[in-house]
């Protein structure tokens, strides 16, 4: 099995691409070895000193590494491709049981229809850009009364020093342009 590694703009964060599906869909941010219980895979590399995260996507995830750990890339890199190696080996199923649904707002009339098109222009716009630097950007909630859409920054882009830029000049300034009920784009914490 060839893995293949990607650099992304998080110096804290490494993308790794097994050359196989690694969640069929949506995609599962573990930031804590209590979360990481969810996944074999996720359990796994968290035993690893100085892993402090976990983000899979379609065939991708990426590893946090904690910067206080004192530990350096070279000196973790090996253990977590062979932790991804071995788990491919097993044949496990990535989760161990099926993700239950979030309670998700429903939004309904024309408020509804705003909401779709900010969805849709994330799936086919934004998603797919930010995941070439192994993270994700995912649709928390709307606010119609002040303009505000809120955003969770996933993967690389959670913590990294340029998320902020590619919030506010990328993503801001794609949903005002098309969606003009948009005034805002915050990150939730």
């Amino acid at each position: 099995m060839f893995i293949q590694t990607e650099a992304t703009p998080n110096p804290d964060v490494i993308k790794f691409i097994p050359g196989r599906e690694v969640l069929s869909g949506g995609s599962l941010d573990l930031r804590t070895e209590t979360e990481a219980e969810k996944s074999p895979l996720a359990l796994a590399l968290f035993q690893i000193d100085g892993v402090s995260g976990v983000y899979f996507g379609h065939d991708f995830l990426t590893v946090r590494r904690d910067p206080e750990s004192g530990l350096i890339w070279a000196q973790i890199k090996a253990p977590i491709l062979a932790a991804i190696m071995d788990f491919y080996s097993s044949g496990k199923p990535i989760l161990n049981e099926a993700e239950a649904e979030k309670d998700a707002v429903v939004y309904e009339g024309e408020l509804g229809q705003i909401v779709a098109e900010i969805k849709e222009l994330l799936d086919t716009r934004v998603r797919p850009a930010v995941a070439q630097d192994g993270g994700d950007i995912e649709f928390d909630r709307f606010d119609e009364d002040s303009g505000t859409l809120w955003l969770h920054m996933r993967g690389a882009c959670s913590g990294c020093p340029s998320s902020s830029a590619t919030l506010k000049q990328g993503v801001e300034s794609l949903m005002k342009h098309y969606v003009p009920e948009v005034k805002h784009v915050e990150s939730v914490l």
